[in-house]
């Protein structure tokens, strides 16, 4: 693959969603599929839902121009198109998180049964383990908890549309410089990158239109599905690169999950001490707050391509630190707990 063929893969989805969302919009006006703020939202005025259409039409576009047919691809389509609908059925008109969860799982099974993508074993310190037919739902649960750590992230202008913007331009730059073939991993993750910044396009602060679960939902299971793509050759460090990637929504939706354990919540019921939210509270603006995620993201992304391209111990090195510093904001925040000083404060 040449440099003319990648940049074409991500300007052409690129330019494509950023002229087909402002009709997008329209079309969200017209069927109703408006986010109408209230106490556990950041924004003060209706906004147009959607914009995942705009995502997902630019990854069709990329497919038919520069994808090949296969099994796997057909699975991934077959899979993307039950996420999108549903998706779109829920920014129109919002459904039980017990059914978007249900048709989850029937897109995850269709990438795992269909298309027999699948984290199938690991090799890691000397150690090799098969996971035989726990295969299958080892998959299927990685594309599930992927689409959720999206999900649960988009919270603020660009904040999901930036983090996977991140995440396929530091694969891309893996492929490109680790990995000597390019695959159909490689095409879709250039595709999905031209895709994704031109929608951001619309939907940086002040966002003109919201991704929707439409789009956090196909984001993060385009994001699943290069990771298991990925998987070639299954090593602890193809394992552990994905998921470092996605450090951010993945510490917080892990830290969303022990909030309402401890609080005695259901685990998808909305709040509002979220990563960002604990960042806003810092009288930080909206739209600084999501510069510094991005920032911090961009570090981790980086720490992960030192790792990859570099040096393997500074890599691990510079990851530690910077979860460590992310740790210890994260207990001076009320992201898990309530603050004690807050309490005496109340006390008083």
């Amino acid at each position: 693959m040449h440099t003319k063929e990648i940049i074409y893969m991500i300007v052409i989805p690129f330019l494509f969603v950023l002229a087909i969302t402002p009709f997008i919009k329209r079309v969200a006006k017209h069927v109703g599929a408006m986010d109408i703020p209230n106490e556990r939202k950041v924004h003060k005025v209706p906004i147009p839902r959607l914009g995942g259409l705009g995502i997902y039409m630019g990854f069709i576009l990329g497919y038919i121009l520069f994808g090949t047919m296969s099994l796997k691809m057909n699975a991934i389509l077959i899979g993307s198109f039950i996420i999108i609908i549903t998706g779109i059925v829920d920014d129109i008109n919002p459904i039980p998180a017990k059914i978007k969860f249900l048709f989850q799982i029937i897109a995850a099974s269709v990438v795992a049964f269909y298309g027999k993508i699948l984290l199938s074993d690991l090799s890691a310190f000397g150690f090799y383990i098969e996971f035989g037919i726990f295969s299958y739902p080892i998959t299927i649960l990685f594309i599930v908890s992927i689409i959720n750590c999206i999900n649960l992230i988009d919270g603020l202008d660009g904040l999901a549309a930036g983090l996977s913007s991140i995440y396929f331009i530091t694969i891309g730059i893996v492929i490109v410089g680790w990995m000597h073939t390019f695959g159909l991993d490689a095409v879709i993750t250039f595709v999905m990158l031209g895709s994704t910044l031109g929608f951001l396009c619309h939907n940086f602060n002040p966002a003109k239109i919201f991704m929707g679960d439409s789009g956090s939902m196909f984001l993060g299971y385009m994001i699943a599905v290069i990771a298991l793509l990925g998987f070639k050759n299954v090593t602890l460090t193809t394992l552990l690169v994905p998921i470092c990637l996605l450090a951010i929504p993945i510490m917080d939706t892990l830290f969303a999950i022990i909030r309402r354990v401890i609080n005695k919540k259901p685990i998808g019921e909305p709040d509002k001490k979220h990563l960002h939210h604990q960042l806003l509270n810092l009288n930080i603006s909206h739209r600084n707050t999501v510069l510094i995620i991005y920032f911090v993201d961009i570090l981790f992304a980086g720490a992960m391509l030192v790792y990859m391209l570099y040096d393997r111990m500074v890599g691990v090195i510079l990851y530690s630190i910077l979860f460590i510093i992310v740790l210890i904001f994260v207990l001076k925040t009320n992201i898990i707990v309530e603050h004690k000083k807050k309490q005496n404060n109340e006390k008083c």
